[in-house]
């Protein structure tokens, strides 16, 4: 059976809980001493002039390149939020072919900038490819409700349904609404498959939210991990996720 190592964490712009510390570099090592073979980011920097000025140690390319390093020679980037100095998305870091991918915006008109990053992989040992939605929904309910109606009407419309899919990322879902929504477009939670319970993520140094997921779907999942210890409790304002997802295996083909 196929499998791989999934991460997803919120990497609030390289900086602390509080925003009082810059520590990219120090989440670039603990990324890199997690076996994840392919890890979703949120509210990772594309570009960002005032900060590149202010700190002595900020990355000459984007944020979610510095991540990769050598670890991840393919990566995706999906700009959600423009600024005048900058912009920041999501992004998909991957040890495997990035086959395509495309950002979709799910913005409210006038309000926070959202989107959802969908990208097809290539993972050995299967022969067909597996769909990926890095997401970061918005922080009211009824924009969350219109955003999953988005997310689910991709898995339904656009992507077969024999296919992998794995979506994860930070649903700022604190009250589990839209929870009962992917399960209705036929995607589980693989913590609360496993546990009962959806994972505590935010904040990191006191979780007790249960913000950021992971959903799959012709999948299962098996060593599912909340990085509650430290370094991670100082890295970010939400906790990481880990688990490994094993894909199913595609139904022969019926011979006439």
């Amino acid at each position: 059976m196929a499998s791989f190592n999934v991460l997803t964490v919120n990497v609030h712009m390289g900086f602390n809980l509080l925003n009082r510390r810059f520590v990219l570099p120090e989440l670039r090592d603990a990324i890199g001493q997690v076996a994840a073979d392919v890890v979703f980011l949120q509210e990772v920097l594309g570009e960002h002039a005032h900060h590149a000025r202010r700190h002595a140690n900020w990355p000459s390319n984007s944020q979610y390149e510095y991540l990769a390093d050598t670890l991840w020679p393919q990566f995706a980037y999906g700009r959600n939020a423009v600024y005048p100095h900058g912009h920041h998305g999501n992004a998909l870091l991957c040890k495997f072919p990035i086959v395509s991918f495309a950002n979709r915006d799910v913005s409210v008109h006038g309000h926070e900038q959202r989107g959802l990053l969908h990208a097809i992989v290539r993972i050995p040992g299967h022969p067909g490819q597996v769909h990926t939605i890095c997401v970061h929904l918005g922080l009211r309910e009824s924009h969350r409700r219109e955003q999953i109606g988005l997310l689910c009407g991709i898995v339904r419309d656009e992507i077969p349904g024999d296919a992998p899919v794995v979506v994860a990322g930070d649903f700022n879902d604190w009250r589990a609404r839209g929870h009962a929504l992917m399960r209705e477009c036929g995607l589980e939670e693989v913590f609360e498959r496993a546990t009962g319970r959806l994972p505590r993520t935010f904040p990191s140094r006191w979780p007790l939210l249960a913000l950021d997921r992971i959903y799959v779907r012709q999948a299962r999942a098996s060593g599912m991990e909340v990085l509650s210890i430290h370094p991670w409790s100082h890295l970010s304002d939400h906790l990481p996720l880990l688990a490994r997802i094993e894909l199913d295996e595609p139904a022969p083909e019926r011979v006439p």
